[in-house]
This record gives structure tokens, C-alpha cells and sequence, in this order.
């Protein structure tokens, strides 16, 4: 089939013969990718951004698809492994410039503070020849200092009191931070703990911003642990899954939960705040009684 669209140039190596491995298993058995999306229980946004590159399959949606093919499941999850490590470094590569964004745009706020700042210091004028006097100079040298700084905490009330309003710089247009939090891709609205309790989708957290940290099977459903670097959040999602099912994620103590409905074959909990992916720990309890964890 001549359906799937050219790959994004910047893929590593692996990750583009793994992608083209599936599409390869898809076209064989002849399944469109509504199909897919009802058999394996991920959706069909979900597989488009699989097959076309711009999301790497979790572990789960792997298996789920050899199944759904008929083949063995064990050369396409060690390809997966693979790819998954180039996703990965690639991802570290992000990460890294997204903090080198952040320093960069921290460091020049701080500088327009300072320059803005700096425009009601002071300058001393000209040394007097009186300054020169040894013991007498030392007074005047004081009283001078002492001035100055009363000068100095008047002009400073009055720049807080207006907001510096009276300085060009205001005129100017605002800095990243007053529209958004610096260094964050277009429609991400949180990151860490402004994330906590929040759906990951509407708040732009998922997508190409998201791998599987974790996951384990546990009966019939395949549990994972859904972490974005650049939210600065995880969460609990369960495929698989049966009215009844109850998925948890824990992070520092703090926990969000949720629970699977009447035809619903997947669904994920609000997110938790956490430094790293380490951190966040995923469990299900499924109608049976069954439980179990990835940690």
C-alpha cells in the first residue's frame, strides 16, 4: 500500500527500521489503522504517530501488534529495544537543549532586571579636593555614602510602586515568561507540579512528549508508567483493560487514580509531578482481585 507518508529525515537508523517493520506487518495482513486501533486497544491517533515516526510505540502496543499479525512477538520487541535506546539519547539530546533554553532565557531576565535596576543607581560625582583631607575627609565620605543609599531606597520604592513603567525598557514587547513558561514547545500549558492532577493530553504532555518509562503485564492488561521530560510529570496507563479495572500512580507520596468504564479498552490516570521517571510508580487492581505493579 501506498498510504504511509515519508519518515521524518532526523530518525535514527533503528528507529526507522523498526517503523518500517510494522508497516511492513500491517500491510501483510491488510489492516487499516481504525482496525488496528480496535484490536490492540490503542488508539487510532496513537498508531498514526507510531507508523509515521513521530512516536515511538510503547512495549505494550508492540506485543499487542505481533499478536494481531499472527507473528512472534520476539524479533519485533528486540528491534523495539533498539529503538527505544536511540529514542532515548535522542530524547537526552532534548532535554539538554530544552536547559540550555531555559538558562539562557533565566540569564537574560535576570540581566534586563539588572539593567533595568541599574538605570536608578547613582553615579558619584567628581572626588573634591576636600575628599583628600585625612581625618575630616572620612566624615564627609560618610554622610556622602549615607545619602547616597537614602537616595538610592527612594528611587528603588518609587520603580517597585510604578513597575518601572517610567523606564523605555516597559515600552518594549514582554519577556517569554509573561506569556508562558520559558523554553516550553508550543502548546505544552504546564510543567512539574502545575501538572499535578491534570490530564496529560489537555495539557499538551503526551504525544511526541512522552515515552514508557516502565511496564508490566499483569492478567489480560499491560500496565506502564507514562513519562514526559518536558512536563516534568508521569502517569499510569493501563491497556487491556475491563469496566472495573483500577489503575494508581505514585510519585513522592503524592497519588492519582482512576478507573476503567464501559467500553473503554485503555485509560490513564491525571499526572503526578516528578524530577525523573524513576520516581513514579504505576499499579493496577483489575476486577478479578489481581493486582499488580510497574515500579
Amino acid at each position: 500500500m501506498a498510504r504511509w507518508k515519508a519518515l521524518p529525515e532526523e530518525l535514527d537508523p533503528q528507529i526507522v527500521e523498526f517503523t518500517r517493520q510494522m508497516r511492513r506487518l500491517v500491510d501483510e495482513v491488510g489492516l487499516g489503522v481504525a482496525t488496528l486501533a480496535d484490536r490492540t486497544g490503542y488508539s487510532r491517533t496513537s498508531w498514526e504517530r507510531y507508523l509515521n515516526g513521530r512516536l515511538l510505540a510503547p512495549k505494550g502496543a508492540v506485543g499487542a501488534l505481533a499478536e494481531v499479525c499472527g507473528t512472534s512477538p520476539v524479533h519485533l520487541t528486540t528491534m523495539w529495544e533498539l529503538a527505544e535506546r536511540a529514542w532515548s539519547r535522542a530524547e537526552s539530546r532534548h532535554d539538554r537543549t530544552m536547559e540550555q533554553i531555559r538558562i539562557t532565557q533565566a540569564r537574560a531576565e535576570l540581566g534586563d532586571f539588572g539593567g533595568g535596576t541599574g538605570t536608578t543607581t547613582v553615579d558619584a560625582p567628581p572626588q573634591s579636593p576636600s575628599s583628600a583631607e585625612p581625618p575630616g575627609g572620612r566624615r564627609r565620605v560618610l554622610l556622602f555614602l549615607a545619602g547616597a543609599v537614602a537616595v538610592l531606597a527612594v528611587l528603588g520604592t518609587v520603580f517597585l510602586l510604578t513597575g518601572g513603567e517610567s523606564t523605555p525598557a516597559a515600552a518594549g514587547p514582554p519577556s517569554p515568561s509573561a506569556t508562558g513558561a520559558p523554553g516550553l514547545p508550543p502548546g505544552v500549558k504546564c510543567v512539574g507540579i502545575g501538572c499535578a492532577g491534570k490530564d496529560a493530553e489537555a495539557m499538551g504532555c503526551s504525544g511526541d512528549l512522552v515515552t514508557t518509562a516502565r511496564s508490566a503485564t499483569v492478567g489480560a492488561a499491560t500496565l506502564e508508567v507514562r513519562y514526559s521530560r518536558t512536563c516534568g510529570a508521569a502517569w499510569g496507563r493501563i491497556t487491556g483493560a475491563a469496566p472495573g479495572d483500577r489503575v494508581r500512580v505514585t510519585a513522592d507520596g503524592e497519588s492519582e487514580r482512576v478507573e476503567a468504564v464501559a467500553g473503554e479498552t485503555y485509560t490513564y490516570t491525571p499526572m503526578v509531578a516528578v524530577g525523573r521517571a524513576g520516581e513514579a510508580e504505576a499499579c493496577v487492581t483489575l476486577t478479578s482481585g489481581r493486582t499488580g505493579c510497574a515500579k
